[in-house]
């Protein structure tokens, strides 16, 4: 090879290489650009943007919210706060006296009406679905909330998982939110166009949805169902004027976690639920999914950097999951031995 020819294979290497460089380049700056005007708009939403006017869902105008799993922890939140921005309710839970306490508590305190109905969501049997619609029939709702879950006594590996256990998460977090939205949104979509506002569902999720969770895989899987399936609700309702999130939790203080002390990163369920109503409609740490918020400042920065890290769909976060929840269920164990003993 000549000189001549050696030095314009060098010339077009270099301009090649050139070329990769800039690509890099300019990836690098396209990654880093998203990466801040995402980290701004979680900023935004947490902390600067001002509160949602629930107005625009028909808030003092008659209307009514529909909220399962109503009668204690983050669903009674639900109901005071919006019986006090002026919506009327329909309470649905198991307990009838607990219902019947909040009627009396929230039409005196707010001036609202309350509708109760008391039904055990785990029995998936027709007469429930009926009931429910009864208690919604010729009322104008433009909003419900699906807050009725369940998961795992304790953690558990699936293949120890009780069939009782099983089917009762299934109903209650997947089966029976199903059933209901397809009972309350078209009288969502009718009341929302008659009061010329929007309705709203939201719908409970969780980070044992978001991330896949060891000990939890039924309760875990559920949850991630829910957010697919709100997701694609969330597109199909949007021309009729409808706003779906779900909404992601980390820990909060209920009879459900079982955790009874709050910190930093443990609201209780007046906190939680204040936030969520707070940012309704906004991404907050779930920047890079649609139609889902998680709203709780601390649970929404732990979501934003778990996501621009390791993953939630990585080894390492399923590892650090596994061996947290296996702790979990190692102390319960020994914690209810130390109980039969003491019988």
């Amino acid at each position: 090879m000549t000189f001549t020819s050696q030095f314009s294979a060098l010339g077009s290497d270099s301009k090649a290489l050139e070329a990769l460089l800039w690509t890099v380049f300019a990836l690098g700056v396209l990654k880093a650009t998203t990466f801040v005007l995402s980290f701004s708009s979680l900023v935004l939403d947490l902390f600067v943007l001002p509160g949602v006017n629930f107005r625009k869902y028909g808030a003092k105008k008659g209307q009514y919210c529909v909220i399962t799993g109503a009668s204690d922890g983050i669903g009674k939140e639900y109901a005071s706060q919006l019986a006090k921005r002026g919506f009327n309710l329909i309470l649905i839970s198991r307990t009838q006296s607990k219902l019947v306490t909040l009627k009396s508590e929230f039409e005196s305190k707010y001036d609202v009406k309350v509708r109760i109905l008391a039904i055990d969501i785990a029995e998936d049997v027709s007469e429930n679905y009926i009931k429910i619609q009864e208690a919604c029939s010729g009322l104008p709702i433009t909003i419900l909330i699906n807050n009725v879950g369940q998961s795992h006594s304790i953690p558990v590996p699936f293949l120890e998982t009780e069939e009782h256990e099983l089917r009762n998460i299934i109903t209650i977090n997947t089966t029976a939110t199903l059933k209901i939205t397809q009972l309350v949104a078209p009288l969502i979509v009718k009341s929302a166009k008659e009061a010329r506002c929007k309705g709203l569902i939201l719908t409970m999720g969780s980070f044992g949805g978001l991330l896949p969770t060891p000990y939890l895989a039924t309760y875990s899987g559920s949850k991630a169902f829910l957010q697919s399936w709100s997701a694609a609700l969330a597109g199909e309702m949007k021309s009729q004027n409808v706003d779906v999130e779900i909404v992601l939790s980390y820990l909060v203080t209920s009879a459900m976690s079982k955790i009874r002390r709050t910190s930093m990163m443990i609201p209780n369920p007046t906190q939680f639920v204040a936030a969520t109503l707070k940012t309704v409609g906004r991404r907050s740490g779930a920047q890079e999914r649609y139609a889902t918020m998680t709203p709780y400042w601390s649970h929404a920065l732990y979501h934003f950097v778990i996501e621009n890290t390791i993953g939630v769909y990585s080894k390492l976060a399923n590892s650090i999951n596994y061996t947290m929840h296996k702790s979990i269920r190692s102390r319960a164990l020994r914690k209810a031995a130390r109980q039969a003993k003491q019988q």
